[in-house]
């Protein structure tokens, strides 16, 4: 059986609690001895590069970073023939992609497990970590409340809804009118006042405004996420709420610098966490 990983809500409740179970386990062993990993880059990254490269180590594999000039996805190559060529060298194939659509072509040209390292659909390496960091803060996942502040209809935030769903946490999305998440799921409502998403919130979470390939959008993006600035006022409102992110910040647009600093950020575990789900969820594919 083949486990790709593409997305959340197909990883489904139990393949995303045991993937959970592996990123905590330290005796994993080396799966990946003597076999390669291929990791296909069309965007850059620095955590998502760093904590995969590490987890493939920590497996006992050879880590290989392909540049999206080296194999030209959908230009110079066709996803299929990509995905081929690499399955002839490589245990899995990980991907950070522009267009969903390439993975799913990628996994369906080849019997070799495809990994999402990221989407414009969908971010599941992400949620996994923001859902191993909020266990490790509130010490459980089902009942926990989560506030998301800012764009809804971003692949972070669509992954984190999917997880919420998927383990019973409830999240609140606080995001301008034309912004919000794209679909309705269980135990997650979305509003327009940021306030009110992180009333009795016990983790605040936010995410950049203006995303890669979002350039021409910058000035309208501003004006309308301006009063979604995760700052010292909004996140008194829950003092006892840790604060997430998943990097890169920019502090002074989403966040403010007191934020990030305060002793209730937990955005650099949260980022070290990246590479421990890593581990679970190359883990969990080598097991099928």
């Amino acid at each position: 059986m083949v486990r790709d990983l593409l997305t959340i809500a197909e990883l489904g409740r139990d393949g995303l609690l045991e993937v959970l179970a592996l990123a905590e386990r330290t005796d994993l062993g080396t799966p990946l001895a003597g076999k390669g990993v291929a990791l296909v880059f069309q965007k850059p990254s620095a955590r998502t590069r760093n904590s995969m490269e590490m987890a493939v180590v920590q497996l006992g594999g050879h880590p290989v970073y392909i540049q999206k000039d080296e194999v030209g996805l959908g230009t110079r190559e066709s996803a299929e023939d990509v995905a081929r060529t690499l399955a002839c060298y490589h245990q899995i194939i990980a991907a950070r992609v522009m267009d969903h659509e390439d993975l799913l072509r990628m996994a369906a040209a080849t019997e070799r497990p495809v990994l999402n390292m990221l989407s414009d659909k969908s971010h599941p390496l992400q949620a996994l970590a923001d859902l191993l960091t909020v266990r490790q803060l509130t010490g459980k996942l089902e009942g926990a409340k989560l506030a998301y502040v800012g764009d809804g209809d971003n692949n972070v935030c669509r992954s984190l809804a999917e997880a919420a769903s998927l383990v019973g946490a409830e999240l609140v999305v606080a995001s301008p009118e034309g912004y919000g998440l794209p679909d309705t799921l269980d135990n997650v409502r979305q509003v327009v006042d940021p306030a009110e998403a992180v009333e009795g919130a016990e983790i605040v979470y936010t995410d950049v405004w203006v995303s890669m390939g979002q350039d021409d959008e910058t000035e309208t993006r501003l004006k309308a996420f301006a009063p979604y600035q995760v700052d010292e006022a909004l996140i008194g409102r829950c003092p006892e709420a840790w604060f997430l992110h998943c990097l890169p910040a920019r502090r002074g647009e989403e966040v403010t610098d007191a934020v990030m600093e305060c002793g209730k950020s937990a955005v650099w575990r949260q980022a070290e966490n990246r590479m421990h789900t890593a581990r679970g969820a190359l883990a969990w594919m080598l097991e099928g």
